[in-house]
């Protein structure tokens, strides 16, 4: 029983199981080195990375309903001079694979964030191209439009040369393959699909006021697995680089449809806040026993089999 090597290549680079964690649900380098002491964590991603310090929304910045999750965090985080040495720091301790997020307000912001947080040398660079609760201060999201997430995909590979490069997508836009052959046309390695869907709005029976302190907030947890499911498979069969599946997974069958629809690596988030860290390992558990069950000897051998 449970004999099945769930170890998977993304990018040339080996994963213990397809089990990441995600941008923006452990957020400091404490947390982030305590998760990646969990056997079933194959890769820790960090928080969104900006320019300069951010001090994120004021509470309440997120809430739960029945379904999911509501947030609005405001991309909370240190800047790139402290956050790159936080990474230097964080690969000398630990010897899974990192995968460091960086956001701009403008797209001349992107290559100077990767050049400086490729010198800490992450061994991925996500760009998060698709943060929908900070609307109101950079407009549209980049990855609502297939030309400005190329242009930010060109600018980065100019400045980074051997750290392979992950454009993170939005569901909230019906210009998702479009977006997603452009980037790989612009020469991103890999793509992760989804960010949180919305913004929604939740509102305080009581107080006749939104919960939230932004008022507004992008949803996240099982309630958006449907979504992302749909998107992950449209990604797969638009490009041919490798997708990170993130949206709504909280047990081993959720993990399994992301790679049926097409995923190599998933990334476990909202479940954090229910499950405690140890989630990682009892889906990992969990999705040998499955295999086992189901005749699966590989997890390539389901990988976008739908």
């Amino acid at each position: 029983m449970n004999k099945i090597n769930l170890a998977t290549n993304f990018c040339k680079k080996k994963f213990s199981s397809p089990l990441i964690s995600v941008s923006g649900i452990v957020v400091n380098l404490e947390e982030n080195i305590k998760l990646s002491k969990i056997k079933g964590v194959a890769g820790i991603t960090t928080k969104s990375i900006s320019v300069l310090p951010r001090t994120g929304h004021p509470l309440p910045i997120i809430c739960s309903y029945n379904g999911g999750f509501i947030n609005a965090v405001g991309l909370k985080n240190p800047g790139i001079e402290q956050a790159a040495k936080e990474i230097s720091f964080f690969k000398k301790k630990v010897k899974k694979p990192l995968i460091a997020s960086i956001f701009a307000g403008q797209l001349s912001e992107f290559p100077i964030l990767a050049a400086k947080v490729a010198k800490a040398k992450p061994d991925f660079i996500e760009l998060n191209l698709s943060c929908p609760n900070v609307d109101d201060e950079f407009g549209k999201p980049f990855a609502t439009d297939p030309l400005l997430s190329a242009m930010a995909v060109l600018e980065v590979k100019k400045v980074v040369k051997y750290i392979p490069v992950i454009a993170k997508l939005t569901p909230n836009t019906p210009l998702l393959q479009q977006v997603a052959f452009e980037v790989e046309k612009a020469g991103v390695d890999a793509i992760s699909a989804i960010n949180t869907v919305g913004p929604g709005l939740l509102i305080n029976f009581k107080t006749r006021k939104p919960i939230l302190s932004n008022r507004v907030g992008g949803i996240s947890g099982p309630a958006i697995k449907p979504i992302a499911l749909r998107c992950i498979n449209e990604i797969y069969k638009t490009v041919k680089i490798p997708i990170i599946g993130i949206g709504g997974v909280c047990n081993a069958k959720d993990a399994l449809e992301m790679i049926m629809a097409g995923a190599t690596l998933v990334g476990v988030g909202s479940a954090i806040y229910g499950q405690g860290y140890q989630v990682f390992d009892r889906i990992a558990l969990e999705m040998r026993t499955i295999c086992e069950k189901e005749k699966i000897r590989t997890i390539k051998q389901i990988r976008g089999i739908i």
